[in-house]
């Protein structure tokens, strides 16, 4: 089960939105990958999950804890009954919302005031209460934006490139900014730990993934075209990049779990 849930207007600059997913499992320990997307998220989870690492070791996590920008699947492993709540924030706003400095991606463990919210969300959530967990989220972002310093230049240039998925050249991203590229390019590096470049690559790598997993028989051309990539064989490359597989094989995977009906792979597909 996956729903989306819009942020109070005044939050909307800052987080895309709130999300809950849940997944019931009969098998003693499951894996699944969160596949990279033009997003950071702060986690809030119930139940048992770890990290696993490239080298296959398990790595606890607190909840909750941050997912920044990732370059290739992140691979995790449950058991029993998971619950999450996530806080879908822009790159270039999530750790001035937290007041941390900026980082690479991939999961960051943190410390910070909001940690405290752990213990009453998960009473609700055991309860049933999935409403009154986003209420009160949503009231504790409400409480510190007024604190929270979001740079307007950051603003204007994340909203071209979310406008047009990550197929602006960075040049034009400066300039819906009024801002030099080298201004843009300190400041977004400054606030998401990336270039604009970077997240505008994982914006469209997100749309072509979103593509195939809702239309598995897609044109790869058609899509390369779509979305701005040079050719077929250009988003191929930067497929694989991304999602350690290519294109073809993705749709392949994605067209016999839809024949089978099957939940154990996620995604975490956006909208």
């Amino acid at each position: 089960m996956h729903q989306e849930f819009e942020p109070h207007e005044t939050l909307r600059d800052i987080i895309r939105c709130f999300w809950y997913d849940s997944r019931d499992l009969d098998d003693p320990e499951t894996t699944f990958q969160v596949e990279p997307d033009g997003y950071a998220e702060i986690i809030f989870y119930f139940g048992k999950l770890h990290n696993v690492s490239e080298n296959g070791s398990l790595r606890s996590l607190p909840s909750p804890f941050l997912m920044g920008l990732l370059n290739q699947p992140a691979i995790f492993q449950t058991q029993g009954r998971l619950e999450i709540i996530g806080v879908r924030c822009f790159p270039w706003t999530v750790f001035d919302l937290l007041g941390l400095p900026a980082g690479k991606g991939g999961v960051h463990v943190f410390t910070h005031p909001i940690a405290e919210l752990q213990s009453a969300l998960s009473t609700l959530m055991t309860s049933g209460r999935i409403g009154e967990v986003l209420a009160r989220l949503e009231q504790y972002f409400l409480h510190i934006r007024p604190q929270v310093f979001i740079d307007r230049t950051l603003s204007k240039a994340g909203a071209a490139m979310l406008e047009r998925k990550g197929t602006t050249p960075v040049s034009q991203v400066a300039a819906a900014a009024h801002a030099t590229v080298r201004t843009l390019e300190r400041k977004f590096k400054q606030s998401s730990g990336f270039t604009v470049k970077d997240v505008s690559g994982l914006m469209r790598f997100e749309q072509v993934r979103n593509a195939l997993w809702n239309e598995p028989d897609s044109s790869l051309a058609g899509l390369a075209y779509d979305f701005g990539y040079t050719d077929q064989a250009h988003l191929s490359r930067e497929f694989k990049k991304y999602s350690g597989t290519t294109p073809a094989a993705f749709a392949r995977k994605a067209k016999k779990r839809k024949q089978m009906a099957s939940d154990d792979f996620v995604a975490f597909v956006q909208a």
